[in-house]
């Protein structure tokens, strides 16, 4: 939420590849999406764990 906020207090210079703001947007997107990525697996593995068991 932070980055995305300083996104738009920057706006379009924002997007610059020379802005670190820029950066650290991209890497809490990447952040983000291996979060949902682990989340998914933990979710997979504990449905295996329970229909073990049952």
């Amino acid at each position: 939420d932070v980055t995305r906020m300083a996104m738009q207090v920057h706006g379009a210079y924002g997007y610059m590849k020379d802005m670190e703001i820029e950066r650290l947007y991209r890497d809490a997107k990447l952040t983000e999406i291996y979060e949902g990525v682990s989340e998914i697996q933990r979710v997979i593995i504990a449905d295996h764990l329970l229909r073990e068991k049952g």
